[in-house]
């Protein structure tokens, strides 16, 4: 598959499949100066993608991903893969409390802020 419909499948644009590969994320056949990406290549960018939405950098997946082993039981890859997400999991959890305090604060806040507009209207 050639690498506009890649990226009209995956719903990113050329320059990040093209800065993938350059950080040797992926590494599409070429045919001169087409690249053309195979199954095994567009699972890699899922897997990236993937990566990318649940807060890994780019460098936490390339590690990951690079401890496949095609023909190996990759259990060091998963073990990896384990304690990162962990690690990851704590993280956007705090980040969630967090989101969830300053949302209870802005409503206190805008309630505040509603009932003294209420209240400068009726003086009105």
């Amino acid at each position: 598959m050639r690498i506009g419909e890649v990226a009209s499948q995956l719903g990113v644009t050329l320059r990040a499949l093209r800065f993938y590969e350059d950080k040797g994320l992926v590494a599409p056949r070429r045919i001169g100066t087409t690249r053309l990406y195979d199954r095994r290549a567009i699972t890699r960018l899922k897997l990236i993608m993937l990566g990318r939405r649940v807060g890994f950098s780019l460098r936490e997946v390339k590690q990951i991903m690079d401890l496949y082993e095609p023909n190996g039981s990759n259990y060091r890859q998963l073990k990896v893969l384990l304690e990162k997400g962990t690690r990851q999991l704590a993280r956007l959890e705090k980040q969630r409390l967090d989101l969830d305090n300053a949302i209870g604060e802005l409503q206190q806040t805008l309630t505040s802020v509603r009932t003294s507009l209420d209240g400068a209207v009726s003086r009105s």
